[in-house]
């Protein structure tokens, strides 16, 4: 593709679709590069009740749907493509893809996070129907319900913490036999009635057809297997940032997570990031449309001077 662009932004989730509607309004002749469905890590949640502006919610696609006309109403263009590589040539930043390569003046990078998984057969299968990766997002759904938490870490806590504010009782699942959060989370779910610890223990297998009904447990000290029956199953171990593109390229944090400062820049001049992928961010909706607005913001005064 031999067209140039003021800014190319890799990635059409809530972060990048907000940052091509403001760069769009601005005018900046913008490309959003997606290699799949505009929406990012959201359309695995079934419902969201926590975005501004709907209070009966709303569900991900109908959102992020919505997103992406507007962005697109404004001169933002989508292409279907992956992003490879990005690359320095000249003046310009060149963001290599698997059907072309896009030159641009500035680059805006919210390729976002991925949650791990358990990798258990039935657990792609049974997500929005039971098997979710964020308590904020859909603990509401849970109401007097029993359900599990899986991991000991600081997120783990807190999201099991939360889920004791619906649920009848909550049940921690652990692979070790001591929690790797902080102190004072730790104290404050031992001090909470509602939550059952289950240690040395993984999930096994997760149970059910259309909707979570229960987990296998395997206790890995001694191999023995037992069945909880629960209705909701919260994985929370941890989230990778996508960064492929930019190591090497910007400076990333011991977690992988790309550092910005306050304007949102990178360390590399003209590169820029948002969303999920950077460091400190909560891994939120909204709060990934207002980096990606501050990001667009930025971007659009950094152009001007040059």
């Amino acid at each position: 593709m031999s067209e140039r662009f003021d800014v190319v932004i890799v990635g059409a989730g809530p972060a990048g679709l907000a940052a091509s509607l403001y760069t769009g309004r601005a005018r900046l002749n913008t490309l959003v590069l997606e290699k799949g469905i505009p929406g990012g890590q959201i359309l695995i949640t079934d419902w969201i009740e926590n975005y501004p502006g709907f209070p009966e919610g709303v569900a991900p696609f109908d959102l992020m749907e919505n997103f992406r006309k507007q962005a697109v109403k404004f001169g933002a263009r989508i292409e279907t493509d992956e992003a490879r590589e990005i690359r320095k040539d000249g003046d310009r930043w060149i963001v290599q893809g698997v059907k072309s390569a896009y030159p641009a003046r500035a680059v805006i990078v919210t390729t976002g996070a991925a949650y791990r998984r358990l990798g258990q057969p039935n657990e792609a299968k049974l997500i929005g129907r039971g098997v979710s990766y964020c308590a904020t997002c859909d603990g509401p759904f849970f109401r007097d319900r029993e359900i599990a938490v899986v991991g000991g870490g600081n997120t783990a806590l807190m999201e099991a913490e939360f889920l004791t504010k619906f649920a009848g009782a909550v049940h921690l699942i652990h692979r070790r036999d001591k929690l790797r959060g902080t102190k004072i989370l730790q104290e404050r779910v031992f001090a909470n009635p509602k939550i059952v610890f289950h240690w040395n223990a993984i999930v096994d297998d997760i149970l059910g057809e259309s909707n979570v009904e229960g987990v296998v447990l395997k206790n890995v000290k001694d191999g023995s297997r037992s069945t909880l029956a629960i209705e909701g199953l919260f994985i929370s171990i941890g989230m990778d940032p996508t960064n492929e593109i930019v190591k090497g390229v910007v400076n990333l944090n011991e977690w992988g997570e790309i550092i910005v400062d306050e304007d949102m820049a990178t360390s590399a001049p003209g590169i820029y990031a948002a969303g999920d992928v950077i460091a400190g961010a909560p891994h939120q909706v909204a709060t990934a449309v207002g980096t990606g607005v501050h990001a667009a913001i930025s971007v659009d005064e950094y152009l001007s001077t040059k």
